[in-house]
């Protein structure tokens, strides 16, 4: 009963994962605007610039600044944020059209890894902790239950998290500066030989609270919304049920989630280089760098494409596991 717990929730998740993997990509590069490390001159270097390097002829003022006085150049501008239709389009017209679904083979083998795992587990525990006379889980140990689910399958799945994220944002980089995976496999087996074993394990931390997050809001709030659709009489156990349940659950985990999975994009998208001291010493200064730099609200960068891949992605995932529920259950 319990293998089929995980062959249930691994195949939704790759089904999902797979028909949602646009809109996750989408997500990624949203969450990486702004960021610094942009080719954007240092505002400090700009205004102490002598005015023989920072000549122009149009400013006359300039022209009649006195030898080794510090010119005060404005900051400039950072480029305008785009929302996610704009950056669709733009990846689909520079990129062209296979360019969506950059890292969907990271994508299979995440679901395979993580979204199998955490699936199973929560099955496995739900069987234990539901009360046999109610036939009802209180939504305290559904809440553990996740936590404890998505915690363990993010430490295996987070080798293809890392390249998952890597692949979708390698397109936005300069094209000297891309990585240029060929795919899943060569991603790993690159960082490890670049950059250590322990590079595959980047961000963990944050992948593992993320999981947590989003296993514990999701499934256990998928459950309650059902529970509590059908204890009212709102719907009958259905179609229209597992959608309106879906919905719900897709949005409280977005909400839930997303100010950790922008940090997690960041510290795992970082570019190391041999010698040099790291963009980010972690989590912790990855959150304070990205609100003081962008304010608070960065933390909720990428939202809208995250509401509707989870949205969708929820969906599918629970409606497919229903399905498959059904198809398996008389193995």
């Amino acid at each position: 009963m319990g293998v089929k717990g995980f062959v249930e929730g691994g195949i939704a998740s790759i089904v999902a994962g797979c028909s949602t993997h646009p809109l996750d990509l989408i997500k990624v590069r949203m969450q990486l605007q702004g960021e610094k490390g942009s080719r954007v001159p240092n505002p400090q270097q700009i205004q102490t610039l002598r005015p023989a390097f920072a000549f122009s002829s149009s400013s006359a003022a300039t022209m009649a600044a006195p030898a080794g006085t510090a010119l005060h150049v404005p900051t400039p501008k950072p480029p305008p944020r785009v929302g996610p239709i704009s950056v669709g389009v733009r990846i689909f017209q520079t990129e062209g059209v296979a360019a969506l679904f950059s890292g969907v083979s990271a994508t299979v083998l995440r679901q395979t890894l993580y979204s199998t795992t955490r699936m199973g587990l929560y099955d496995v525990l739900k069987q234990k902790w539901t009360d046999p006379d109610s036939g009802n889980m209180p939504l305290t140990r559904k809440i553990s239950a996740g936590l404890i689910a998505g915690g363990i399958g993010a430490a295996v799945g987070n080798p293809a998290d890392v390249a998952m994220v890597r692949m979708q944002a390698d397109g936005r980089l300069p094209a000297n500066q891309r990585r240029n995976y060929k795919g899943v496999g060569d991603a790993i087996s690159r960082m490890a030989k670049q950059e250590g074993v322990a590079s595959l394990w980047r961000g963990s931390g944050l992948t593992a609270n993320r999981a947590m997050i989003v296993t514990a809001s999701q499934l256990a709030s998928y459950d309650q919304f059902k529970e509590t659709i059908l204890e009212k009489g709102l719907m009958k156990d259905g179609l229209g049920t597992h959608v309106t349940a879906s919905f719900a659950a897709g949005f409280v985990a977005a909400v839930a989630s997303n100010p950790v999975d922008v940090i997690k994009t960041r510290v795992m998208n970082m570019k190391v280089e041999a010698g040099e001291v790291p963009p980010y010493n972690g989590a912790v200064d990855c959150a304070l760098k990205t609100v003081r730099s962008e304010g608070l609200m960065a933390l909720y960068k990428g939202f809208v494409p995250t509401i509707s891949r989870q949205g969708p992605f929820t969906v599918v995932l629970f409606v497919t596991l229903e399905q498959v529920r059904k198809i398996l259950k008389e193995f």
